[in-house]
C-alpha cells in the first residue's frame, strides 16, 4: 500500500522520519525491558523476527479478542513498567491514535456495567482495563526488532528493519459500547469519525454509483478476515469461537460464545451466498476511486487517513500524501453493506492494491464496531525482513 509497508527506498524526508519513529521506539522499548526482572523477561521477551521458529510464529499471530495476546500484562507490571510500557504504545501511535486507544482501553469498565459485571471469560474479571499485553522480540537496541501491544479491542505490530519502522500492520481499533452517552450531552465515539466519513460518502454516492459500491442490505456479524495471519482470495468471514488463542473448553464458554455467534448470525440472515457476496478477493469489489468525483475522493482520503491517521505524525503525514496523488487513490475501492442509517447495522470495506481497511457494526444491536487497517501484502513487514535478513526462501515466503 504505502511506502511505509515497502523497502525503504525513498527519499531522504521519507527515511528520516521511518528513522525519527524508530529511534523513539528504540529508546522507549530499552527502558521498558532495563525496567524487567529476570522472570518477566521470560514472559516479555521473544527472539529477533525473522528466524524461523516458535517465536517468529508468536510474532505472526494476533487477536483482537478478550484472549491471552501473548506478553507481560499492565497487571503484572508495576506502575513505573505500566509508564514505560505505555510510552512505548505511544510511540508508535499519534497523539489522536493514542487518545483514541486509552480510550477504547477504559471502556472495558462501561462494558463491564452493560454486561452487568457479569462476563468473566474463566478469569478473576473479563472485562479488564489491565489486560494488555506487551511483548517485545529482540533486543530494541539492535538493527531488526518488533514489538506488539493488545488486548480487547486493540492490536498493534510494528517491525523496525535497519534501524527504520517499515510495518505497522496489522493495526485494529474496536469499541464496545460503540458510542454511549455524556452528562449533560454529547456522546463518547471513540471510531465514529470513520464510520461518519463512511456513510457520508456512501449518502453522496448517485444511484448508479450506489449499485456498484451497496454489495448486500444486510452486515455480516464481524469483520471477514477475523484475525487470520495471511489473507487469501475467497477467505470468510470466521466463526466467533476461532478468534481467541484456542477454543474453549469450559462447556460454559464454549457455549457462552458460540450462542453469541448465533445470535448475531441470527440477525445478519446471512447465507452461504452472502458470504461469498462479502468473500475478501483479490480484485476489490465496490466503486472505484475513478469513478467517484471530486467531493467524494476528498472524502474517501479523508476516509482512509482515518486508519492509517493511528501511526506516528511524520509517517502519518507521508500516507496522506501518497493518497493525495489521483493515480493511487484510482486503483482504491469502496463498499458497503448493510443498513444506511446512524445505528442500523452495517459494514464497510476499502481496498486497493497496498490496503485493505474493514469495519463493521453490528453487534450488541449495532453498538459494538471493530476497524482494522492491514496490507495485505506486506503485514507484519515480511517483504522487508524477508530481503533484509535473506531468509525464508521456502513455502512460507511470501510472493
Amino acid at each position: 500500500m504505502s511506502g511505509l509497508m515497502t523497502a525503504p527506498t525513498g527519499g531522504d524526508p521519507e527515511r528520516a522520519a521511518r528513522r525519527a519513529v524508530a529511534e523513539r521506539m528504540a529508546d522507549a522499548g530499552a527502558a521498558f525491558v532495563d525496567s524487567l526482572t529476570a522472570d518477566q523477561r521470560r514472559v516479555a521477551i521473544y527472539g529477533p523476527p525473522g528466524v524461523p521458529g516458535a517465536d517468529e510464529d508468536e510474532r505472526l499471530t494476533w487477536f483482537f479478542t478478550p484472549t491471552d495476546h501473548g506478553g507481560l500484562t499492565l497487571h503484572e507490571m508495576t506502575r513505573t513498567q505500566q509508564r514505560l510500557a505505555m510510552q512505548l504504545v505511544s510511540a508508535g501511535l499519534s497523539l489522536e491514535g493514542y487518545a483514541t486507544a486509552s480510550t477504547i482501553m477504559g471502556t472495558e469498565n462501561i462494558l463491564d456495567r452493560l454486561e452487568s459485571f457479569g462476563v468473566d471469560w474463566g478469569r478473576e474479571r473479563g472485562r479488564d482495563p489491565y489486560e494488555y499485553y506487551l511483548r517485545v522480540f529482540g533486543d530494541p537496541g539492535g538493527d531488526t526488532w518488533a514489538w506488539r501491544y493488545g488486548g480487547h479491542h486493540i492490536s498493534m505490530n510494528n517491525l523496525v528493519v535497519g534501524g527504520e519502522l517499515v510495518s505497522a500492520t496489522p493495526s485494529f481499533f474496536g469499541s464496545d459500547p460503540a458510542e454511549i452517552a455524556f452528562l449533560g450531552g454529547g456522546m463518547l465515539r471513540p471510531l465514529g469519525g470513520s464510520e461518519d466519513l463512511a456513510r457520508a460518502l456512501l449518502q453522496s454516492l448517485s444511484v448508479d454509483q450506489a449499485e456498484r459500491a451497496v454489495l448486500l442490505d444486510r452486515a455480516p456479524a464481524d469483520i471477514v478476515m477475523g484475525n487470520r495471519t495471511f489473507l487469501a482470495d475467497g477467505d470468510v468471514m470466521p466463526d466467533m469461537g476461532s478468534v481467541w488463542r484456542g477454543r474453549f473448553t469450559e462447556p460454559r464458554l464454549r457455549d457462552y460464545i458460540m450462542s453469541i455467534h448465533d445470535r448475531e448470525e441470527g440477525f445478519s440472515g446471512f447465507d452461504a451466498t452472502d458470504y461469498q457476496t462479502l468473500a475478501l478477493t483479490v480484485e476489490p469489489k465496490g466503486i472505484a476511486g475513478r469513478d467517484l468525483g471530486p467531493d467524494q475522493r476528498t472524502t474517501l482520503r479523508e476516509l482512509i487517513a482515518s486508519f492509517t491517521g493511528r501511526i506516528p505524525e511524520e509517517l502519518r503525514d507521508l500516507e496522506a500524501a501518497r493518497y493525495a496523488a489521483d493515480e493511487v487513490l484510482d486503483d482504491v475501492h469502496f463498499a458497503w453493506a448493510g443498513g444506511r442509517r446512524r445505528g442500523e447495522r452495517h459494514y464497510f470495506k476499502v481496498q486497493g492494491p497496498r490496503v485493505l481497511i474493514e469495519y463493521d457494526n453490528t453487534q450488541r444491536a449495532g453498538n459494538h464496531c471493530h476497524a482494522v487497517w492491514r496490507d495485505p501484502i506486506a503485514d507484519f513487514g515480511l517483504d522487508v525482513l524477508y530481503e533484509h535478513l535473506d531468509v525464508f526462501h521456502g513455502p512460507t515466503a511470501p510472493a
